[in-house]
C-alpha cells in the first residue's frame, strides 16, 4: 500500500507544481516565468520526488513510465495496473488543488487549464502527425533515460537528477508543439478540469503516443541491456 500512496502523492505534486507553474506563474503579467520556468518546474518536481519517494515506489509518476518498465520486464502487469490507478488518482488530486487555487482569482481564467493539444489547439498549431511524432519520440528517449539510469550498471544515486533534467529538456523542446505531455496522468487530470471541451476530445493522442513510445523504449532497452 505504501508504494501506491507514494505514487499518488508524487503524481499529485508533479501536476500541481508543473501545471501550476504554467497556469499561474507563467501567466503573471510581465514577470511570468515563461517556457524555461515551466520546463524547470516539471523537472524539479520529478527530481524532488525521485529523492523523496523513489526509495519507496521507484517514483514512476507516469503511466507511460510504468508501462515501459513492465515491457522491460522489471514489473508485473498486475502491480503496474495498481501503479497506474494510483497515478491517475494522484493527478486528479493535484489538478483539483490547482483548480481550487485558480478559482480564487478573477484574473486567471481556467480555460484549457494547461491541457495538451494538437492542430488548432497546439500552442503553435502543429498538426496531428507532428504532435504524435513529438510525443512518441520524446517519451521513447525519456524512458531510455529512466531505464538506463536505474539499471544495475548505472550509478543510481544520480538517477533522479538525470531523469528530472531530461524532463526539463523535453519540455524545452515540446511546449510549443503539444504543451508537453509524455505523461497520460498529467494530460488526463488537466483535461477533466478544463472549462472547454477540446482537451477531452484530444486526450486519446496523449495516451496513445506516450504509451507506444514507452513500449518501444522498454523493448529497445531490454535488447541493449542483455549481454
Amino acid at each position: 500500500m505504501r508504494k501506491y500512496i507514494a505514487e499518488l502523492l508524487g503524481t499529485s505534486w508533479l501536476v500541481l507544481a508543473g501545471c501550476g507553474s504554467a497556469v499561474i506563474a507563467a501567466s503573471y503579467p510581465e514577470l511570468g516565468i515563461g517556457f524555461v520556468g515551466v520546463s524547470l518546474a516539471f523537472g524539479l518536481s520529478v527530481i524532488t520526488m525521485a529523492y523523496a519517494l523513489g526509495p519507496i515506489s521507484g517514483c514512476h509518476l507516469n503511466p507511460a513510465v510504468t508501462i515501459g518498465v513492465i515491457v522491460n520486464g522489471k514489473m508485473e502487469l498486475v502491480e503496474g495496473a495498481k501503479y497506474i490507478l494510483a497515478q491517475l488518482v494522484g493527478g486528479l488530486l493535484g489538478a483539483a488543488v490547482l483548480y481550487s487555487i485558480v478559482s480564487g482569482n478573477e484574473v486567471i481564467q481556467i480555460g484549457s487549464f494547461a491541457s495538451n493539444g494538437y492542430g488548432e489547439h497546439s500552442p503553435m498549431e502543429f498538426d496531428l502527425l507532428a504532435c504524435f511524432i513529438t510525443e512518441f519520440v520524446l517519451t521513447f528517449f525519456f524512458l531510455l533515460v529512466i531505464l538506463g539510469t536505474t539499471s544495475f550498471r548505472a550509478h543510481t544515486k544520480f538517477a533522479g537528477l538525470a531523469i528530472g533534467l531530461s524532463l526539463t529538456l523535453i519540455h524545452l523542446i515540446s511546449i510549443p508543439v503539444t504543451n508537453t505531455s509524455v505523461n497520460p496522468a498529467r494530460s488526463t487530470s488537466q483535461a477533466i478540469f478544463a472549462s472547454v471541451d477540446w482537451p477531452l476530445e484530444q486526450l486519446w493522442l496523449f495516451w496513445l503516443a506516450p504509451i507506444l513510445g514507452a513500449i518501444a523504449a522498454g523493448l529497445v532497452f531490454k535488447f541493449l541491456e542483455n549481454k
